[in-house]
């Protein structure tokens, strides 16, 4: 791929509407001064982690001094969401700014039988999905885009968009990756169910292996900022903390993995850990007891915290934090020990606690410190903003020789003005589908139907989604139904994209 920003010609035509269900990008006149440098971006993403599990959402437990002072510069965002419930087509939405449905990454890329205790040989490895699976080529991300306004891209950390070479960062506009390729490893084998899985580049490495991996990302990460922080930057850290460890060893399997260090801090769960008897594979197995799964996700998430602050720390000494955008958000909902309350559910569920995640944002130049923003927002707007205040308006496609170029349709809103205080959410609905499962949310109503439940709910009054009332109001339900069914036909009918559909 020629990673050359020549490659996507720019228009000053906002982003085409393909129906009244589609959020349209707001490709409007930067809202910074010409002559001021863009800012400069540092994504942070966690995996996996739960909606309460900071203390400035609220938990008493979970010790995240880092990202609460990151919150009390910036925003807290209480009504923000993902695309899907689980982290693949998640990863994928927020970069590319478009429903997984639409971008062609609707499903996890991952292998099952491992699920089932099997451990790959490299032979077989080789020709699995997990392996030749991948985002479709003709997509493009939010690093090259950002290419336009000179901006240097580095992704330390998970990737989960595909291991061949065509599929990885390098070749979707990033000039700097280490981390792994897969939904997630072990995290100082590096290796997923006995397979090794880290990159340098575009090359496997195992030259850190035994090394906590948060460390080796946040390693990478200051290293990026110290050699391009007079420039403008993209820096993307999708950790994989507080994942569970993806290891055969049912004990290690059982939960995250935190470092002894962390683990400190959580004394009473410490006393209360130890091991129980469960069945894995089939077969009886030793696995940790649920203090010692909630000791290692809680550590896992204070050494991430912890990262977290070094970074900052770097941005303040190099001078360059008031004209830095610093985001953060959980790609799913949490799952294993976490805490996901005051939501119903969890990972892959339907229900806000699949779906609903914590997001901060902090961008001095524009938005009120020590804030609190309760608007409907999702992780679609987050590559529509960064490309506005990056000064950049929509993309278009590579035209082809027998058609002009072509406006990528995004899904998303350009969301600072309402992060600033100044507008409403633009945004009113957002819709969701997980295989046989599926999801609405038309202003503060909700309608699932999925295998671990179903019914409408008002959120504004019911955030856990107790008190179902479908009976009630009929010809909500109704709307809602047809909302997504419209919605639907609409993503059946997009411009198709690998690696699921059939074209």
């Amino acid at each position: 791929m020629d990673p050359s920003p020549l490659r996507f010609p720019w228009l000053l035509l906002g982003v085409a509407l393909a129906g009244p269900f589609v959020s349209p990008a707001a490709a409007a006149a930067p809202s910074r001064s010409d002559t001021a440098p863009p800012p400069n971006i540092v994504l942070i993403v966690s995996d996996d982690q739960g909606y309460a599990d900071l203390g400035c959402f609220g938990s008493d437990e979970a010790i995240t001094p880092h990202l609460d002072r990151l919150a009390s510069a910036g925003v807290r965002l209480t009504n923000f969401y993902v695309s899907w419930p689980a982290c693949t087509p998640s990863r994928g939405s927020l970069l590319t700014g478009r429903y997984p449905q639409r971008n062609g990454i609707y499903d996890m890329i991952r292998n099952e039988a491992p699920d089932y205790g099997h451990r790959y040989s490299p032979e077989e490895y080789a020709v699995t999905f997990e392996r030749i699976g991948g985002m479709d080529t003709r997509e493009v991300l939010l690093p090259e885009m950002l290419k336009a306004a000179g901006y240097t891209s580095g992704i330390y950390g998970k990737w989960d968009l595909g291991v061949h070479h065509r599929y990885l960062p390098l070749q979707r506009g990033f000039d700097d990756f280490y981390g792994f390729c897969n939904t997630g490893i072990d995290y100082y084998t590096h290796e997923r169910y006995g397979v090794p899985s880290m990159y340098r580049d575009n090359e496997p490495t195992e030259e850190d292996k035994g090394t906590y991996c948060t460390e080796l990302f946040l390693r990478e990460a200051t290293r990026f900022v110290d050699e391009h922080h007079d420039s403008p930057f993209f820096l993307y850290l999708p950790f994989n903390a507080p994942h569970g460890a993806s290891s055969l060893d049912p004990l290690i399997r059982s939960g995250a993995q935190g470092p002894e260090e962390a683990k400190a801090f959580y004394p009473e769960l410490q006393a209360k850990a130890g091991t129980t008897q469960a069945k894995r594979y089939g077969e009886p197995a030793t696995v940790r007891n649920a203090a010692s799964r909630r000791l290692e996700y809680l550590a896992a998430v204070t050494a991430m915290d912890a990262a977290i602050g070094k970074v900052l720390d770097q941005l303040e000494e190099y001078g360059i934090a008031d004209n830095t955008i610093v985001i953060f958000f959980s790609d799913n909902g949490g799952s294993g020990s976490s805490d996901n309350g005051p939501l119903r559910g969890k990972k892959s569920w339907m229900f806000e606690g699949g779906i609903r995640v914590p997001a901060i944002v902090r961008y001095p130049k524009q938005i009120p410190a020590d804030t609190t923003c309760d608007e409907f927002l999702t992780s679609l707007e987050v590559l529509p903003t960064l490309l506005a205040a990056a000064g950049l308006p929509a993309p278009t496609t590579e035209p082809a020789t027998d058609r002009p170029a072509e406006e990528i349709i995004l899904d998303g809103y350009d969301m600072l003005p309402t992060l600033a205080g100044k507008t409403a959410s633009p945004r009113t609905e957002m819709y969701w589908q997980r295989r046989g499962d599926m999801a609405a949310r038309v202003g503060d109503w909700k309608w699932v139907d999925s295998a671990r439940g179903r019914g409408l709910f008002n959120l504004a009054e019911d955030i856990g989604e107790r008190n179902d009332l479908s009976k009630k109001h009929p010809e909500k339900l109704q709307q809602l139904k047809a909302a997504h069914a419209r919605w639907q036909a609409e993503m059946v009918a997009a411009e198709p994209r690998g690696p699921f559909k059939d074209f």
